[in-house]
């Protein structure tokens, strides 16, 4: 059975927090895309060395919806809390296209 793009989006999430990089790398596709306002349409290889060991720097971080919509893209609005005490919420636009991550777009919020 596919997994749904909410439950694949929902794993990657899990497997970064976890620090899983062996249980994520698959889940992203080889022309994967990753966008934020300090990345720029890096590719996979890239995010998986720059932006994958971030995790650290979380002392909690949690989902607080996560909604499909349409059968590819899923909004995904998140808020966390750094090890400095700070708390922000972000929302990334995510694509999963025959149950591979195609696309992440990261759209920074302010501090909660």
């Amino acid at each position: 059975m596919i997994d749904s793009p909410a439950h694949i989006v929902e794993a990657a999430f899990r497997y970064y927090r976890s620090q899983d990089r062996d249980a994520a790398f698959p889940l992203y596709a080889d022309g994967f895309s990753f966008t934020s306002p300090q990345d720029d349409h890096i590719d996979k290889a890239t995010f998986f060395e720059r932006c994958f060991p971030t995790a650290g720097r979380f002392k909690e971080q949690r989902l607080l919806h996560v909604t499909p919509a349409n059968e590819e893209l899923v909004l995904v609005y998140y808020e966390y809390e750094l090890s400095t005490g700070d708390r922000h919420r972000n929302v990334e636009a995510i694509t999963v296209r025959d149950g591979l991550i195609q696309e992440v777009e990261v759209f920074f919020g302010g501090k909660a």
